[in-house]
């Protein structure tokens, strides 16, 4: 199935965070996950290391990334390459909700400290 209707795509919520999935195994495609991420005020910024690259451009909104040590402010039209391994996490410091577009490829999982490595469950 090459297309998903934004009225078809599965709603996750985790940590006070949005997440619609798109493109992915269950949805027809063969190498990537495709999402749509929306963090509002509320949402927790959780870091945690990625087993894949996973890149985010933000199309609405600002948020505050702080990849290793590194602090970088998303605007629309900006994006963020995440690599493997290395601490990451996202916060939206402003009333106005942050929205994302992530791809990261199939089988990428996430792992938060203390916990064992899971499959983004909008990636299946």
């Amino acid at each position: 199935m090459p297309f998903i209707a934004a009225a078809d795509a599965p709603q996750f919520d985790l940590h006070g965070a949005s997440f619609t999935g798109l493109a992915s195994p269950s949805r027809g495609a063969a190498a990537n996950s495709v999402w749509i991420v929306t963090l509002h005020d509320t949402a927790q910024a959780v870091t945690h290391t990625l087993s894949a690259e996973e890149i985010i451009v933000c199309i609405e909104g600002r948020a505050l990334a702080t990849l290793g040590n590194v602090q970088h402010e998303l605007t629309r039209g900006s994006a963020i390459v995440i690599p493997p391994d290395v601490p990451f996490s996202l916060r939206n410091r402003h009333a106005e909700p942050f929205r994302g577009v992530a791809i990261m490829p199939i089988g990428g999982q996430a792992r938060v400290s203390g916990q064992p490595p899971f499959t983004p469950p909008w990636t299946h």
